[in-house]
């Protein structure tokens, strides 16, 4: 995979996470052709992370992910020639209503584990991102995830966690401090995102 080796090229310090990324593309690549989508959560600065991948899934990231010739022969000109395809992605972590509700008349820390279960189906992927791999409301999500059939994926710090025992896959960068967790995920999503839109769309 060129974008993970050219990853591993910049970072070698993440070369024991290589198999797990390729296997984390692979599991989001398969979702779209069974359309399925991406359901993202965290917290704090992983909940940004969130909002950042699903803006490179939702729009082109390396390429233009044009509309070519053909296709959708329904929409004007202005449109074919401006919009982008997409991979379906929801950063649960924008859902603001239902997360402030939940949370006040609920549990907050089953949040992410509601939006899970009404919006996850098995062709689905979840992405749980957690410094330590232990906030509780991802932990939540991702067992209901599970339960539900969806493909599940972390990324943490280097320790075992909660999330990398009940996850398929957990990438596991090699740091614990917070901020420095958080500087190795960002070139690890990136690379994720780059390799799934080539794959799928082979540009």
């Amino acid at each position: 995979m060129k974008h993970v080796d050219l990853l591993m090229d910049r970072y070698p310090q993440l070369n024991d996470c290589k198999i797990d990324i390729e296997n984390a593309i692979k599991v989001i690549a398969d979702s779209y052709h069974k359309d399925g989508k991406v359901l993202l959560c965290g917290n704090g600065g992983s909940a940004s992370d969130c909002e950042h991948i699903s803006g490179e899934f939702l729009k082109g990231f390396l390429s233009k992910r044009k509309i070519k010739d053909g296709e959708y022969p329904n929409f004007d000109e202005f449109a074919r020639e401006k919009l982008q395809k997409g991979i379906p992605a929801i950063p649960l972590t924008s859902l603001t209503a239902l997360i402030s509700a939940f949370s006040n008349d609920v549990d907050a820390e089953l949040v992410y584990a509601q939006l899970v279960f009404a919006l996850g189906k098995k062709t689905d992927v979840f992405v749980g991102l957690s410094t330590s791999g232990n906030a509780k409301n991802v932990s939540h999500g991702a067992k209901v995830a599970k339960e539900l059939g969806l493909k599940t994926i972390a990324m943490t710090g280097k320790n075992n966690s909660k999330l990398s025992d009940v996850c398929d896959i957990t990438i596991k960068v090699p740091e614990t401090e917070t901020f420095k967790v958080q500087e190795l995920h960002l070139p690890v999503y990136h690379a994720i995102c780059a390799q799934v839109e080539e794959d799928i769309f082979g540009e």
